[in-house]
């Protein structure tokens, strides 16, 4: 049986891929930033990547490797938004949410937005 293929969303250094798994047992709860969900802060421009909607959650879990993100958005969707990017609105569900990195021969690292 073949896997069936997930939305992918990016916005500047935001990644998010539309996922079947559940968020893990114990996955902690991410506070909210004056009322929003923020996935990530710029760190040249200082905007962040927000999303305002209500119904949506964001947990963490964290190894000794990794730190894993996990979206949950509610049944009427919901958008993501930064004052130098396009909204993206979001159908509900589950997403896995990182920061993307990029490869160059120094070092993998974070992409700046």
């Amino acid at each position: 049986m073949s896997k069936r293929i997930q939305p992918r969303f990016r916005q500047g250094d935001v990644y998010l891929q539309k996922t079947d798994e559940t968020i893990p047992a114990g996955a902690q709860p991410v506070q909210r930033d004056r009322g929003r969900v923020v996935l990530a802060y710029g760190e040249v421009t200082g905007h962040a990547h927000v999303i305002e909607d209500e119904d949506v959650e964001l947990f963490t879990t964290a190894t000794a490797d990794a730190v894993d993100r996990w979206l949950r958005v509610g049944p009427k969707g919901a958008t993501l938004v930064h004052d130098e990017h396009g909204a993206i609105t979001l159908p509900p569900g589950i997403y896995r949410t990182r920061i993307q990195r990029e490869y160059s021969p120094e070092a993998i690292r974070n992409v700046a937005d």
